[in-house]
């Protein structure tokens, strides 16, 4: 990350989403360019900010049609905005609406741009259903035919088997094992009980429900507007269960190894709808029109691990890199947001950093630290409140910088596991 010049700090301004919602519910017929257009659209207008000020684009995202290969350009043809503005989309699995921010804060920093929206979509209600490898092929010679005898021909290859849809598999394509298979492994590995991860996700849906309740989640919330006559009204996330129990809990089965597994859909986070977007600034550029920074973008890491180990582990290698290059230690961070995937991920990741035996392997002097719970996922986390891959960076960014405000916190931690065996961590620093 560069060192910025005086002035040239990237800093947060602002930061809207949509609601999350489970995939096959309340957002099933909206688009992924429906709810990145929404949210930003309504960010622009909540902050007043005049859309030729933007000088780019950027949009993370896993899941992508192809029909819409570049989110980020569909987003950037607002018409609120100049069609001369440019965009991308970039694709680093869960950590992606992060990695959107800090690729803004790099630009902005280099001087390249003063004003990036940055954000990320996903929407599991509308994967790409594919053909298998042999119809796709009998599909694309067919087009080259020049007689209808021809194309008949190649449609009696097709046998009714071929034509069973593909769907796209959270899977890592190097092991072919799924992330909650991952996560599974993980907790047998480092002694992760159920009692711990149904614990950890009753706190999640009760911090979440608090933070609703009291309106922190929902001012973070463009409200979304469905139903046939647009007369549907959604202003809260609908996967937070405020009335679980442990006992609740407890009930539920394991989904990855039925039989001695503990690893289930209450202590995941689930398949989610939704977007959300950030917006970037240079510092002097928000001060001189009038806007109050909420946090700087002090530094972040990412690190890898080999996918057939422990998959969701990254975060222990990328945390202590980010607060190093930031030049401060765990001591003097007032909040810390752990990203949701699994209470197994979780865990085994707290156990790393708390670790003499992990500060020796990774090279440090001491274990990274211990974490606090009274400044960790105080708004509750992804396995409450949802997770669309692509959109969670952008949604732990505002909602860190806005509780950093609130509680008048200098320092600030994100960790993010992501597929691949990455790992994204981002430290912010509160904008006096």
């Amino acid at each position: 990350m560069l060192t910025p010049p005086p002035g040239r700090r990237a800093v947060v301004v602002a930061g809207l989403r949509t609601p999350f919602a489970k995939a096959g519910t309340a957002l099933r017929d909206a688009t992924a360019g429906d709810l990145a257009r929404h949210c930003t659209r309504e960010l622009l207008y909540r902050t007043e900010l005049s859309g030729g000020e933007v000088d780019e684009v950027i949009m993370g995202q896993v899941i992508s049609s192809p029909l819409v290969y570049n989110i980020a350009r569909e987003v950037s043809l607002l018409p609120q905005l100049p069609r001369t503005i440019p965009a991308y989309t970039l694709n680093r699995a869960c950590a992606s609406g992060a990695q959107a921010i800090c690729n803004a804060a790099d630009q902005i920093m280099a001087g390249h741009a003063d004003v990036i929206l940055a954000g990320g979509v996903d929407t599991l209600s509308d994967v790409p259903i594919l053909h298998t490898r042999k119809v796709a092929q009998i599909l694309q010679a067919a087009t080259r035919t020049k007689s209808l005898r021809e194309r008949l021909s190649l449609f009696a290859q097709i046998r009714a088997q071929d034509l069973k849809p593909v769907a796209p598999a959270i899977a890592e394509p190097s092991t072919g094992e799924s992330m909650g298979q991952s996560a599974e492994k993980m907790a047998k590995e480092n002694h992760i009980s159920r009692e711990a991860q149904d614990q950890l996700a009753l706190m999640s849906h009760q911090r979440a429900a608090a933070a609703t309740a009291d309106g922190r989640i929902t001012a973070e919330i463009a409200p979304w507007f469905g139903g046939p006559n647009m007369d549907q009204v959604i202003t809260t996330d609908n996967l937070v269960r405020g009335d679980t129990s442990l006992d609740a809990l407890g009930k539920l089965k394991p989904v990855f190894d039925r039989r001695y597994g503990s690893v289930t859909a209450g202590n995941a986070s689930p398949l989610t709808d939704g977007a959300s977007t950030t917006l970037i600034m240079a510092e002097e550029k928000a001060r001189s029109l009038g806007y109050r920074p909420l946090t700087a973008i002090r530094s972040y890491a990412v690190a890898a691990v080999d996918p057939g180990w422990q998959l969701l582990m990254g975060p222990a290698y990328a945390v202590p890199r980010a607060l190093k290059r930031a030049g401060i230690s765990w001591q003097q961070l007032g909040l810390i947001e752990i990203h949701e995937a699994f209470a197994a991920q979780v865990l085994s990741n707290i156990q790393s950093w708390s670790s003499p035996a992990w500060a020796k392997r990774l090279g440090l002097p001491g274990p990274t630290g211990e974490v606090d719970w009274a400044i960790t996922n105080v708004m509750g986390g992804s396995i409450a409140v949802g997770h669309p891959f692509g959109a969670t960076g952008s949604r732990l960014v505002t909602t860190m910088s806005n509780e950093m405000m609130r509680r008048d916190v200098q320092f600030g931690l994100i960790s993010i596991c992501a597929q691949g065996g990455m790992g994204f961590a981002l430290v912010l620093e509160r904008v006096p």
